[in-house]
């Protein structure tokens, strides 16, 4: 049976720590639905309230446009091995680029990644825990190092080039708010 907080508590949080991926769900409003799943070590949460993830590029960027329409987001975690959990927080994000004044704080609790593209700040309103019976047990072997060969292989040019081709528009064709 799902369960509903108003916020996330130590052992959300313990939950959120201990997963190796997550998944994040935004929509404008009209198009399609996007759902992605994130890793890298690209999230953290700040408080009982407050989750903040780094956005690396990628080849879409759907996130961004959909915020700039409609700033609800959906973050998703299910529990691949021995406790059978699925954790979803809903509310409110904003986008935050490397030319805002708020970058270099947000950026200072992640890893440094050169492809980083925005940062999402999302103020959770609700905190939605279920069952998760059906997921499926799987093994985390390691992280994909695909990413970062692809990162080691580009200029600072290089990603402002992508930026501009990939993720400039959504597959929408709404504007993303990247900023080149």
């Amino acid at each position: 049976m799902a369960k509903q907080f108003p916020q996330l508590d130590p052992p959300h949080q313990k939950f959120i720590e201990e997963q190796h991926m997550f998944f994040v769900g935004t929509a404008g409003t009209d198009g399609r639905v996007n759902i992605s799943p994130k890793g890298m070590d690209s999230l953290r949460v700040l408080g009982p309230n407050r989750i903040v993830w780094m956005n690396l590029t990628g080849s879409g960027n759907e996130t961004a446009g959909h915020l700039l329409e409609v700033n609800r987001m959906t973050l998703m975690w299910c529990s691949f091995t021995t406790r059978p959990l699925i954790l979803r927080v809903y509310g409110s994000a904003r986008t935050v680029h490397a030319v805002d004044k708020d970058w270099a704080e947000l950026a200072e609790h992640f890893p440094s990644h050169r492809s980083a593209r925005q940062i999402y700040d999302l103020n959770v309103d609700l905190v939605q825990t279920s069952c998760g019976w059906a997921v499926p047990f799987m093994e985390y072997m390691s992280e994909r190092d695909t990413m970062q060969q692809w990162v080691d292989g580009k200029s600072d040019d290089d990603f402002r080039t992508h930026w501009a081709e990939k993720n400039h528009q959504t597959i929408d064709g709404k504007p993303t708010g990247i900023r080149v």
